[in-house]
This record gives structure tokens, sequence and C-alpha cells, in this order.
């Protein structure tokens, strides 16, 4: 068995798979379709439009998972960068990903991708939200925690209200962190941030996204592409000593983010800071519903089109699980995978 070669039509599609705080990373190193040049937007438009069943192949069952989630590295677009990232989940292409910086990072410095410089490995990375800056502490050891600072993140609205069906009148909070949320307090609808709520939680973060989004205008200041409401993020309390508070995010097709969340995080210290919560350099740290940690704390104060924005800088720690050749048959009916719920 270990000799044996797949047929020569079979494509080979090479992975390094991590996790950030117990959500996973797909790093697709090999096999996917070229990308063309221009923009990181550009890129994710192509993928989208021309190469989107490769992303449902490696996202969904059976060689993923509803829950699944993944990137493709890709040439920088500015020369300032080491390089470009795009990120992949059961739906489609997100804006931007705090837990796939993290990782993504680990494995560029693990492989030697970019070359590890001690104590501290700076890497920056081009998004679709724009470039953010990871520092890698590495040593002798080998990779420990990862910090990055993010894209400007922003509050658009406090304390906004929404009918949702099922839940009647939901209040959130709206705010951008690299993607657009709606922060709701799980207690004030009966909710717990826990595991076993989890399809509870699914439902109802699902519900309350289609809800906000088909009522409140979202519009980026700048990319028309960047425009849309991403996810819910529920805020519950911390069940860990040092913790500020637990978060659960309901992103994308209701998938169910292990971690807490770095956009999550980044639009909640904008949240915090606008309400007077806390200060400028602070540090918080906030859990996941597995209990995982991200810290998180606001730099500088900065502006972002017609936003006074944040820099947030978040950390966290990721680890690689496995280095994978997935084949898919040219005659395999289910190619294209499938998801069940």
């Amino acid at each position: 068995m270990k000799e044996w070669t797949p047929p020569a039509d079979w494509r080979r599609v090479a992975t390094i798979d991590a996790h950030t705080a117990g959500e996973p990373l797909r790093v697709i190193v090999d096999g996917y379709p070229p990308l063309p040049s221009g923009t990181i937007l550009e890129r994710r438009r192509f993928l989208r439009e021309h190469a989107d069943d490769f992303r449902s192949s490696l996202m969904w069952e059976p060689r993923g998972h509803a829950d699944m989630y993944g990137c493709i590295i890709t040439a920088s677009e500015s020369p300032e960068s080491d390089f470009g990232v795009l990120f992949m989940h059961n739906e489609g292409y997100s804006t931007m990903c705090g837990h796939g910086i993290i990782a993504v990072a680990t494995v560029a410095v693990e492989t030697g991708i970019v070359p590890a410089v001690a104590p501290e490995t700076r890497i920056r990375i081009d998004t679709p939200a724009g470039p953010v800056t990871a520092v890698v502490n590495a040593s002798d050891e080998g990779v420990g925690p990862v910090a990055f600072d993010n894209v400007p993140s922003w509050v658009v609205d406090l304390d906004q209200t929404v009918e949702v069906p099922g839940l009647g009148s939901v209040t959130f909070d709206l705010a951008f962190g690299g993607a657009y949320y709606a922060y709701v307090n799980a207690e004030e609808l009966g909710l717990r941030c826990h595991p076993a709520d989890t399809r509870v939680l699914t439902d109802a973060g699902t519900a309350i996204k289609r809800a906000v989004a088909s009522q409140t205008a979202i519009e980026h200041p700048f990319e028309p592409d960047l425009g849309f409401l991403y996810g819910t993020v529920f805020i519950g309390p911390p069940e860990l000593d040092g913790s500020h508070s637990r978060n659960v995010c309901v992103f994308a097709d209701g998938e169910v983010d292990r971690s807490p969340t770095g956009t999550g995080v980044s639009g909640r210290i904008a949240i915090h800071l606008a309400r007077g919560e806390v200060e400028l350099g602070e540090t918080i740290h906030i859990e996941s519903i597995i209990g995982s940690r991200f810290s998180v704390q606001a730099t500088e104060r900065v502006r972002f089109g017609r936003h006074d924005a944040v820099t947030p800088r978040v950390e966290g720690q990721a680890f690689i699980t496995g280095r994978h050749e997935f084949l898919i048959d040219p005659a395999d009916p289910l190619r294209g995978g499938f998801l069940l719920r």
C-alpha cells in the first residue's frame, strides 16, 4: 500500500492541517488551481467564480465537515508583504480570519516558508480586508504564541434592535473586526455559551444573522465586497479565572467557531472602548465555547474612512495536526463534496 500510486488523471491536493484554540485550518499547499495576478480581492472573486468546486471538495464531507475551515497561500499584493492568504469555509470565502492568521503564521515558520528569527518573527500578510502583521514567538523549542495587529476595527451601531422569528425583539451591537458581526448578549435570550447548547446557539445565531442582514444596510467604506454581515457573536459570562467573558461565533452557513474568533474579539474591543469599558492598551482575555482563550487589546486609535476605528492586537496559539494528500477521482459522483447536519 505504501508503494501505490494514484492514476494520473486523479487530482492530488496537499495540505498541512492545524488548529488555533480548537478551530481548524487546512492550509492548501499544492494541487489547487493557479490564481491570476491582481489584488487579493480579485483573486477571491476568481476562486468564487471559477474554482468553487475545489473549495467544497476540501471543506465539505467526506474530506471535511460542516465546520471545516481552510486557506490557500498566494503571492503578496504589496512588495512589503511576505505572502497573501485567502480563507474559505462551508459557504464561501472570508474577508479576514484571526484564528487563520495565527495558524498560517505558525505553519509558515514551522515549515520554513518564512525563516524563524528568535525571539520574534514578524510576518506581514495580505488579506482581502487589508494587510495584517503577525509576530511569531519562536525559539529552539519551537513556535509559541502568535500575536497579530489586525486591520482597523470599528463600531457601526450600538443597542440596535431587530425582530427575529422565534426570538422576538433582539438587541445587538454591530461592529467590524475584519468582518461584520452582530453582537448579542446570550443571557438576554436565555442562552448559555456552552458546548451543550451548540445546536440552539447555531439556530439562534443563524436566525439573528438573517434578520439583521435583511433589515440593516451594511457598507464597507472602501470595498463593496466586504460589505456584508458575516455572523452573530453571542457574549456570555466567563467560566475560567482571569477571563473577561466568553464568545460563541456563528458564521457563514451556521458554522460554529471553536476559538474565540480573532475578528470577533477585534470588533468586541472596539465596542468596549466605545462604551468606556476598557482603556486603550488594556488587555482582556476572551474564552471560546470550549474554554480556549485569545487575548485582545486596542493599541491605537485610527481614522478609517468615516469611522473612528482602533487597531486591535490579538494573541493565541496554533498547533499543526497533520500533513495530508487528498485525492479527487474524476469518476467519483461525490467528488465535489456534500454536507449533512
